[in-house]
């Protein structure tokens, strides 16, 4: 790592909300989440973050994330969370990054999501990479599947299908289970500065998944290499209410 960014000065991988959010600016809860992930190199990865920010490791790898889910009743200053403008499917391709105050994050290159207006918001107001998609999800049983396909313009032929199986409960998070999971906050730029959103929910319940269909290109789509073997990891959760803080300049 750079100099700026001090291996002793990041902080610990914790399960539980690395620093209190005193005032929510943004509420929403993620529903029916499927978590898949693929090792990468650093250097992979290093020229898609926001500046001043590095690769997070563990074991000396980054990971990229492909994570489908559903967000429920997103709510904005206090106000109640919106049951249909704010309540849709979102797919996005991650990856994790550190900053020089040793907050750890995640980096968004792409965020599916199917309602037009949070998606000009996230764009304009967060300046974050959302796209408009068509998008479902379906659960029958133990199966659930998530689909997508991006609206013209932009790169209609961008899409994924994921179905996977849920499998039982992960009674303790292995340390990649908590690395790739438990992030509290993300990095992003605006108006070409970077900033830190933090975030709060509580731990994670996890269950572990098999993949039965994936087919993507969203990971190639964001300047990824494209994955050539099956995700070296794969979770489901039911969901977590979560709260933002106000964002912290880098």
């Amino acid at each position: 790592m750079p100099q700026a960014i001090r291996s002793e000065t990041i902080e610990p991988v914790t399960p539980e909300p690395a620093r209190p959010v005193r005032r929510a600016i943004l509420t929403q809860s993620w529903l029916d989440l499927t978590f898949l992930h693929w090792t990468a190199a650093p250097e992979t990865v290093r020229p898609l973050l926001p500046r001043g920010t590095e690769p997070d490791v563990i074991d000396g790898q980054t990971y990229i994330g492909l994570i489908a889910f559903r967000m429920y009743r997103i709510g904005m200053a206090g106000l109640p969370g919106l049951p249909w403008l704010g309540t849709f499917p979102e797919t996005n391709v991650r990856l994790y990054s550190v900053d020089a105050a040793g907050r750890r994050g995640v980096v968004f290159l792409s965020l599916d999501a199917v309602r037009l207006l949070p998606v000009l918001t996230g764009r304009i107001g967060f300046g974050l990479p959302y796209i408009w998609s068509r998008m479902s999800v379906r659960r029958t049983g133990d199966v659930i599947q998530y689909t997508s396909r991006r609206h013209r313009p932009g790169n209609p032929s961008a899409s994924s299908h994921i179905r996977v199986r849920i499998g039982g409960a992960v009674e303790n998070p292995t340390p990649v289970e908590h690395f790739v999971t438990a992030r509290w906050g993300l990095h992003s730029t605006l108006l070409g500065r970077t900033y830190y959103l933090p975030n709060e929910h509580p731990r994670w319940p996890l269950f572990k998944a098999d993949v039965l269909e994936l087919r993507e290109n969203l990971i190639a789509a964001a300047g990824l290499p494209v994955p050539t073997r099956p995700p070296d990891s794969v979770l489901y959760s039911p969901g977590v209410a979560v709260r933002f803080g106000a964002p912290l300049p880098r």
